[in-house]
């Protein structure tokens, strides 16, 4: 938590306390698209992606959030290479809450 040394208590959220969270980044190719539900019907809900690195080294998993409005419309082709953020890896080795960020650029 970062706090404004010279601010006073409040019993309320306000701008002098802020949390502040780490997170790490990485690159994958775009596998597979699956559709939204809900308020994301017909547009892109999720996408499978792979992580770049040997093939002992490469894991698949799902990212779903991180999109704007157009970015599910318009989802980034297969074989695309995307950066997403992630906050540490879970027990089986998987990225814990991945988002989406933007399509790499070259």
């Amino acid at each position: 938590m970062l706090h404004l040394g010279s601010s006073l208590y409040h019993g309320r959220r306000d701008d002098d306390l802020l949390k502040l969270k780490q997170y790490f980044d990485a690159e994958a190719k775009v596998i597979e698209h699956y559709p939204g539900k809900g308020k994301y019907k017909g547009l892109l809900g999720a996408m499978l992606v792979e992580t770049l690195g040997s093939a002992r080294e490469k894991i698949r998993f799902r990212i779903g959030t991180g999109f704007s409005d157009e970015e599910r419309s318009i989802p980034p082709p297969i074989g695309t290479i995307i950066t997403y953020k992630y906050f540490g890896i879970t027990k089986s080795g998987l990225p814990k809450f991945p988002s989406f960020i933007r399509i790499r650029r070259e």
